[in-house]
This record gives C-alpha cells, structure tokens and sequence, in this order.
C-alpha cells in the first residue's frame, strides 16, 4: 500500500505474480493471495486475468502527524515497564524471543474456518458461553493434547483461558486456599511469568536451572510448597527437563509439592524426539497450561488448563468472575482448523521454515560470535548464548546492538538471582538475511567492547 501510494508502483503498474513475491518475501503464498484480495477489496488493484494484477487506483499520500520522542529503552533492572519500551522501540532487526513468525499466519484457512462457522451457527451460539469454554472447542483441545502432548483428559476437564498469563494469574488467586504461600520459579527463567504470579500477590523464590533441567534437590531444600515450570523447552536456557529429574519431580509432588506446569514451545522441536508433557504422567496436583500464542499468534489470546478435581470448580468460577469467558467466536474457528487438519499442516509448515532460520542464526553465531556457547537450538523459537572468559555486561551489549537497530534480550533481564550472563535470540520473526545481518551487528558489538 505505501509504495502504491508513494507512486513507486503507479496506476497501471504489474504487481509481480504471487507465488514469486510470496518466495522473494519468504513467506507463505496465502499471505501475499490475502494482501491482494485485499488491495481488491479497496479499489487498489484490480485482476487482468493472464496480464496478472495492476494497479488501479493510489490513495492520497498522508502527511504523518510529528510522533513524540521515543521512550528510551532503560536497560537496567527489568519491570514491565522496560520490557513495554523494548518492544515499542524502533529497530530493524528484532531478535526478541517469544515471538512466532507473525507474518505465516495461516489468513486464509483462518478466513474459511470464520466464514463456515458463521454460515453454520445458529443466533443462539452468539449469547453468553460455558466460562469454561465452548464445548466443541475443548473436545479439538482434549483431542489435540492427546495427540501432541501425551495427554489424555475428557473435554470436561479443559478450562480455556486467555492464554497461559491468565493461568497463571488464576492460580495465583486460589492456590492460597490449598496452602501455597509462594511459588518456586525457574532461575534463570521467565521475567514475565515471575512478574505474573506476583502482581496477584504470590511471592516467588527462585531455584537454579542447569544443564538437566530445574534442580529438584535444591528446590525440595528451598520448601516452597509449589513451583512453575517449563519442562518441554526451559525459557530461556532451551534445555529440556531430564528424565532422571523428571521422575525427582514426581516424587515431591507425591510428598506434597504442586507442580504448574507451562508446557512452553512444546510444538516446536527440530534435533530431538518430542518430550510428553509432565501431566501425561502425573495427574495430581499439577496444573497444566498450554496456549496457541506461539503456534499461532499471541493476539488470539487463546490457551487452556487442565487442574486436579479439587481445583476446577474454584477455576471455573475465577474465570467467571475475571471475563465471562473466551469469546466464543475464535473458539469455533480454532476448533474447526484443528479438526480438519489444517492447524497440524500450519505447524508443519511453519516449524520447517523455523528450522531453517535457526539453522542460518547458528551458523552467522558461529561465524561472528565464534566464542559464544549456544544453548537450546534443538527445539523452540529462540536460543540462548554465554560467552567464555569475562563476557561483561549483557545489558551493555543489549543496549549497544539497540543503538545498531537490532533488539534482543539480555540474559540477566531474566535472572532473579545473579549468575551468568548472555543473550537471548529469538529467531521465529526475522528471515535469514536479517539474522545474519543481526548477528553481524552483535559479532561487531562484542570485538568493540560492547
């Protein structure tokens, strides 16, 4: 549209074919159909049968109002505030993790789905649904888990939330009443699930995670009486939970302990088997939460629980009491992708163009950052690097590659106790080119100090 209205591409201007633009863009061919029918859809283009598609019309040109000054990223002690400035702050290469290649978004499966259920639902589908969710779509959910996870639950156990922060926050709620006072977190692990739990007035103490997963010995000396996890893909170190740990966390919860489970990039592995979730396995006392935010986007804000029998009713009713409920629309169009395969056909495409960008930020790591250490490549959307010897100050080097318009996160940003630090590099939403050239600019940061 911009180039359409700069004159770049003037009134009677051939737009290049779809499959070929779709592959110099690297994404999918739906999306450049959808930003076509689009441009139709206003006036803009207009289909010339063999003579492809031609410009039709330019809008005018808007004068941009003069934006306010851009909030200056704080790169010190992280609060939500710091996070929120990260990721408004301009840049050319974004390299923060957590995000999934927004740009595959399947819109015209999507399309179809909303157009089909919507054609078939009836006026009294749009009042007030189950706040535990609609029913169709917890039984694609019942089905999904068992397919993907291991996990085999009847839909009536499955609460859908609005994603795995509203999990979180949920359980922050009631877990007081079954006598958890705080929560065991992952050290280094997520900043944004830890700031979670305690903006509903859950204190957290962190436990350390190395090489094999969360340190179970440490966390039955810590005596907290619960804590959250991320087993399948530890965040942000990558590394998988060992079996060996595994079964110690079984064991603790068999003395007592609650186990909130957040089954974090489970969907996406690469170089290894897939794990099965930890409830596959242990069924009481612990709370499971899934969510599509990387399988699909985080806009939808779409995710599930599944909690012990002496929870659910307490979980139902906090949903309520919170929302209402998911709308039940997006719930109706998930549940049809996920019954007619095209959710699954999605995740294979998606996690093959993943692979191939992992592949080309390893490669440019190993090339421009040949001292760094990678952690987590075999699965997820991001990894993890250490530096040998003294490596400085990752927040110094986070800031530095910002001034170079490459945004990424420090390690540290994600510790609660002091420890090594890194970086953290998602790889999901850049192509190729710009990981190495992103890489390029970390490599020239480090040789000049930082």
């Amino acid at each position: 549209m911009d180039a359409i209205a700069s004159g770049a591409l003037p009134v009677g201007a051939r737009l290049p074919a779809s499959r070929d633009l779709a592959t110099e863009l690297g994404v999918s061919r739906g999306v450049v159909t959808e930003a076509y029918r689009r441009l139709a859809e206003g006036g803009h283009v207009v289909g010339q049968g063999r003579a492809g598609t031609v410009v039709a019309h330019a809008p005018p040109l808007a004068t941009p109002e003069p934006d306010a000054p851009p909030r200056p990223v704080p790169f010190a002690e992280p609060d939500l505030g710091v996070f929120g400035a990260l990721r408004a702050a301009e840049a050319s290469i974004d390299l923060t993790p957590g995000v999934p290649d927004l740009a595959a978004f399947p819109r015209s499966a999507w399309l179809r789905a909303e157009r089909a259920v919507l054609h078939d639902l009836p006026a009294g589908g749009l009042g007030y649904a189950d706040p535990a969710g609609v029913p169709v779509f917890r039984a694609a959910v019942a089905a999904w888990l068992a397919r993907y996870r291991g996990i085999s639950v009847p839909p009536e156990e499955i609460v859908v939330v609005a994603g795995v922060a509203q999990a979180l926050a949920i359980l922050a709620r009631l877990l007081p009443a079954v006598g958890v006072d705080r929560v065991a977190v992952e050290d280094p692990g997520s900043f944004g699930a830890r700031r979670q739990l305690e903006a509903w007035g859950m204190p957290t103490t962190p436990v350390p995670v190395d090489a094999l997963g969360l340190d179970v010995a440490g966390l039955a000396a810590d005596g907290a009486p619960a804590v959250l996890v991320t087993p399948a893909h530890q965040f942000p170190t990558g590394v998988l939970l060992d079996g060996t740990r595994r079964r110690d966390l079984a064991h603790w919860a068999d003395d007592g302990g609650w186990i909130l489970e957040d089954d974090y990039d489970a969907e996406h592995r690469y170089d290894r088997p897939p794990a099965t979730a930890l409830r596959a396995t242990i069924s009481d006392r612990i709370c499971y939460a899934g969510s599509l935010s990387k399988t699909l986007a985080p806009a939808l804000r779409v995710g599930w629980m599944v909690v012990p029998p002496q929870l659910r009713a307490a979980v139902i009713a906090a949903k309520r009491d919170l929302d209402l409920g998911n709308p039940s629309l997006p719930q109706l169009v998930l549940a049809r992708l996920m019954d007619s395969g095209d959710l699954e056909r999605h995740l294979h495409s998606v996690r093959l163009r993943h692979r191939r960008r992992r592949d080309a930020m390893v490669g440019a790591l190993r090339t421009h950052l040949p001292d760094a250490t990678i952690h987590g490549a075999a699965a997820g959307l991001h990894l993890t690097v250490t530096f040998a010897g003294d490596p400085g100050s990752d927040v110094e080097v986070a800031a530095a590659a910002l001034e170079r318009g490459v945004k990424l996160h420090p390690l540290s940003w994600h510790r609660a106790a002091p420890g090594t630090p890194g970086l953290v590099l998602g790889y999901a939403a850049a192509t190729p080119s710009q990981i190495v050239e992103g890489v390029a600019a970390l490599g020239d940061v480090r040789r000049q100090g930082g």
